[in-house]
């Protein structure tokens, strides 16, 4: 039985190698890596010791094959992952550019990374962490339906919901997402968004603002900022405190940002005081950019401890 649950898009990435290449350039890629950012969540939270669990969908395809032999090897309850036999597996293609940015092309919809069903309330029996990514409610209606479904049976069961509004501006095509978003919102009890994305949700123009009405939700236990190479930080109702990053060099900083939140679950689930869950997660975060690919950094819980134990002496 799984501690912790995702449902969400899965799909492989295809990446520029270098900087400043517009996709619409001929030029060359390198790929497929296993990706989503649902599957890199989950992916951390297994290779961190911990049972976990994803429902998603691929084709019987290559790429299909290419995600579930990562997960499956990693330690993934596969089992609610459908493998369909008439839709593709989804793919994004991403550009880097010298001032940090990027820019992606989505192929989701009418893939079978958005066909999954919600699960039964058996399945998720022992539940303790159901995540959701705000990318897979924006990426087809009818599976936001179906995860914010499943969410609410997580709820019933007990399970507490972590939420990373995790905001494409490619998927997020028109307003329609917004109420869902909200919906999940209202239900969060550990909300991970990055600063802007706080802004936007909030619909207020400071940081302070912004905590403050998160806190007006009776739902919510903490709010988890992240910004990047500024580090993060933590709000709870009665304190607040800011961790840093840890000094390193950079590859490929796509995927830090789920990595992060995987390592914050677990470290919850450890019954770790709030500090050392976000230094897990800051050190999950900085492997996470060691290497070039989604979820190519040696996440374990040994580099892990190795991190935090050689800034600390």
């Amino acid at each position: 039985m799984a501690e912790v649950w995702v449902m969400g898009e899965m799909l492989v990435e295809i990446m520029r190698p270098g900087n400043d290449v517009a996709l619409y350039e001929s030029g060359l890629f390198r790929g497929p890596f296993p990706s989503g950012a649902p599957a890199i969540f989950i992916d951390t939270v297994a290779r961190l010791g911990h049972r976990a669990a994803m429902v998603g969908g691929v084709g019987k395809d290559d790429f299909g094959k290419c995600l579930l032999d990562r997960l499956i090897k990693d330690g993934v309850d596969c089992s609610k992952i459908m493998v369909s036999e008439n839709k593709v597996t989804g793919v994004a293609f991403v550009t880097y550019f010298s001032d940090g940015s990027r820019k992606f092309i989505f192929h989701i919809g009418n893939t079978a990374a958005v066909e999954p069903q919600a699960p039964k309330v058996e399945d998720l029996e022992g539940i303790k962490f159901f995540h959701i990514m705000g990318c897979s409610l924006m990426a087809d209606p009818i599976f936001a339906g179906e995860i914010v479904k499943t969410m609410h049976m997580a709820k019933k069961m007990g399970a507490k919901v972590s939420f990373d509004p995790n905001i494409r501006k490619e998927l997020l095509r028109d307003t329609s997402a917004v109420p869902i978003i909200k919906e999940v919102f209202a239900n969060t009890n550990i909300f991970l968004p990055g600063l802007e994305e706080l802004l936007m949700i909030t619909e207020k123009t400071t940081l302070e603002e912004a905590i403050a009405f998160c806190f007006t939700y009776p739902e919510l236990e903490m709010v988890v900022v992240k910004n990047g190479s500024r580090g993060s930080s933590v709000y709870t109702r009665t304190d607040t405190f800011r961790m840093g990053i840890y000094p390193t060099e950079v590859v490929d900083t796509t995927g830090a940002g789920d990595s992060y939140d995987g390592a914050f679950i677990c470290g919850l689930l450890e019954n770790k005081d709030l500090r050392s869950a976000a230094q897990m997660a800051a050190a999950a975060a900085t492997l996470n950019t060691n290497a070039f690919g989604p979820m190519e950094g040696l996440i374990t819980p040994d580099s892990i401890k190795r991190i935090i134990e050689a800034h600390e002496a």
